[in-house]
């Protein structure tokens, strides 16, 4: 058995795809992007050549970025932002019945410690504004909206123990950030309280301390042998 290329790994063995960016977020305005992400099972046949598959694909199509299942397991147990919100996305383009079972584990990868992870993004991200600023005397007004969304997003996990990425009500005061209309002191004012309140709600979080990495590895294992078996 050959190795799938790239682009037949996504088109051919996509388990779970969905939109990102503004359009999930609630934030879409005219012009906006449609951001794709995806996960694909690659074949368990295709790893037993020295030519591993990959573990991430970029495209095919434009603004489309697809993992190979076990790194996106990896990266959601280790509370990674970016594959934690794909996993809630309310906009899911395809799935089936391996996808169903990955989004029925979305509780397994919720823990404590994407307090951390989500905190740390937030920080380097803010120091990259503060550094626009500085030099251009204004930031990434996209950007510093953005920002602001992330860190409501992570104080509402921490708080209830749930990932709802659509700002809803919040809307119109995120745009308001991104046109410039509200001054870069004041938007720096939010982000601390933000961060604070997130901080705060920490030691009464309903989120478990660690991710359940016992519950993800069996779905992992048994998906691959499903593989092996249909490809056999």
């Amino acid at each position: 058995m050959a190795s799938p290329d790239a682009e037949s790994l996504v088109r051919d063995h996509t388990v779970y795809s969905c939109v990102m960016g503004s359009r999930a977020f609630g934030l879409a305005t005219e012009g906006s992007d449609t951001d794709r992400r995806g996960v694909f099972l690659a074949p368990t046949a295709s790893f037993w050549r020295f030519e591993k598959p990959p573990t991430h694909v970029d495209g095919p199509a434009p603004e489309q970025f697809s993992w190979e299942l076990e790194r996106f397991c990896e990266l959601a147990l280790r509370a990674d932002p970016n594959v934690l919100e794909c996993l809630h996305s309310p906009l899911v383009e395809r799935i089936d019945d391996t996808g169903r079972e990955l989004l029925a584990l979305r509780d397994a990868f919720l823990s404590r410690e994407a307090y951390t992870t989500f905190t740390r993004y937030a920080t380097g991200q803010r120091r990259k504004l503060e550094a626009d600023e500085r030099t251009h005397g204004a930031p990434r007004w996209k950007n510093a909206m953005h920002l602001l969304r992330l860190l409501m997003s992570a104080g509402d996990l921490v708080r209830t123990g749930a990932l709802t990425i659509d700002v809803g009500e919040r809307r119109e005061e995120l745009l308001a950030v991104k046109r410039g209309e509200v001054e870069w002191p004041e938007v720096e004012r939010r982000m601390t309280r933000l961060a604070g309140e997130c901080e705060e709600a920490l030691g009464r979080s309903p989120l478990p301390d660690r991710p359940d990495r016992a519950r993800v590895e069996e779905f992992l294992v048994r998906t691959r042998r499903a593989s092996a078996l249909k490809d056999g």
